[in-house]
């Protein structure tokens, strides 16, 4: 991760801005000296001189406007006390290298700190979680914050080939050892040597083929289709599964001695609902990636983000992603609003258990529009000001409602 030196003035007036940064792995740096390091970025306050330009971000108070790096200039972030989310998420995405993972949630923040102590080992890894949960990015971090970091990082998706190429394409082939072989393969764990092999989607690969895989980690060298020497591999390996591994191992589908030799370290990515604070950081980065050319980013409403988190996700941060890049296209301004966020469905209405805490929140929050709105006689402009809450907020809430066969306002105008 970046390392990033706040001037005086941010520190004083933006501490729990640069806490939140160091929380996500960013090292603060001092210049005592006045003079700009030869790496690193800059926080400054609007009206201070840019030690280097094209490394600082000039923090403001006032009207949104988020300028990215470009041209050598610097850039340039300004916001309000209500759009604070957004706006740490912004200054989180121009920071931060391409690639770097992007976390606010105190549950990912965990995550990859244990992921950073991880990689400074060299021991194998086995990464579960969902479909689209960040499984790879997450991987390449830990190559990343390695000793390997300077070698390849080779990903390979184990779902994507038949069985017969797997193997192959895993170990590599000797010229004419199969139909078709009329050259030499190198296979991805010689290609790999000295860095990071990434095997996704483990939980596919076929039982036959485990037992070889088991071998090459056991041994640390591969044999070759249609050859006779072992060759060494000094590869540290990575793998991935959507699905519970145990319960495959328990199902007769993933052999148990494969399982243990890729488990030593264990890590565990989560459904992007159960990591709602990653949502502003995620949903700033995207803008940020798929902005193209213009001068300003599209600031996220916070209407917007509202809407953002309280969807379900059923296809993680990948269909953030997809909501995002529509949500760039529909808005014709400078602002992201809820009615420009297009989503594959409905959500689904949240089940229902009578003590979760969600729950016990949505009644009241329900009840609270209820009395406020009956006080206020139906009027709906002096509900959301009573509540502190925009007309806009104000309208989803009752649609929210409506869906789970509360409509609250055809309840108080009856």
């Amino acid at each position: 991760m970046r390392s990033i030196v706040p001037s005086a003035a941010v520190l004083r007036q933006r501490y729990a801005l640069v806490s939140a940064l160091r929380a996500q792995g960013f090292a603060i740096g001092s210049c005592e000296d006045g003079k700009p390091a030869a790496s690193g970025l800059y926080l400054v306050a609007e009206g201070e001189i840019p030690p280097a330009p094209a490394r600082t971000l000039i923090l403001g108070e006032g009207a949104r406007c988020a300028v990215p790096f470009r041209d050598g200039n610097p850039a340039r972030l300004s916001h309000g006390p209500e759009d604070a989310a957004i706006g740490s998420g912004f200054v989180g995405a121009m920071l931060r290298g391409p690639g770097e993972p992007v976390a606010a949630d105190p549950e990912s923040l965990a995550l990859l700190a244990l992921a950073e102590r991880v990689a400074a080992s060299d021991i194998t890894v086995l990464i579960n979680g969902p479909t689209g949960t960040g499984k790879e990015v997450l991987a390449k971090a830990i190559h990343m914050g390695s000793s390997r970091r300077d070698g390849p990082f080779v990903a390979i998706n184990c779902a994507a080939l038949p069985e017969t190429m797997l193997e192959a394409m895993l170990f590599g082939h000797q010229k004419g050892s199969f139909t078709g072989a009329s050259s030499g393969g190198q296979g991805f764990f010689r290609a790999a040597n000295g860095g990071t092999l990434l095997l996704d989607e483990i939980a596919e690969m076929p039982i036959g083929l485990q037992a070889k895989l088991l071998r090459v980690l056991q041994e640390r060298e591969v044999v070759p289709i249609g050859g006779t020497t072992p060759e060494k591999v000094d590869v540290r390996v990575i793998a991935c599964a959507n699905r519970d591994l145990q319960g495959e191992v328990l199902a007769g589908r993933f052999r148990a001695d494969l399982y243990y030799r890729l488990s030593v370290f264990p890590l565990t990515t989560k459904a992007l609902a159960e990591r709602p604070g990653d949502i502003p950081a995620l949903a700033a980065a995207m803008v940020l990636r798929h902005a193209g050319a213009r001068a300003t980013l599209p600031w996220i409403s916070a209407d917007a983000l509202e809407v953002l988190r309280d969807h379900d996700w059923p296809g993680n941060v990948r269909e953030l992603e997809n909501v995002i890049q529509r949500a760039l296209l529909m808005a014709p301004g400078d602002a992201i609003e809820a009615e420009h966020l297009i989503f594959d469905r409905r959500p689904e209405p949240r089940a229902e258990t009578g003590g979760s805490l969600s729950n016990i929140v949505q009644i009241h929050e329900f009840q609270a529009i209820r009395e406020t709105l009956a006080a206020c006689n139906g009027s709906r402009i002096e509900t959301a000001k009573r509540l502190g809450i925009s007309e806009r907020t104000l309208r989803y809430r009752l649609a929210k409602a409506r869906e789970q066969g509360d409509d609250i306002a055809r309840a108080v105008s009856a």
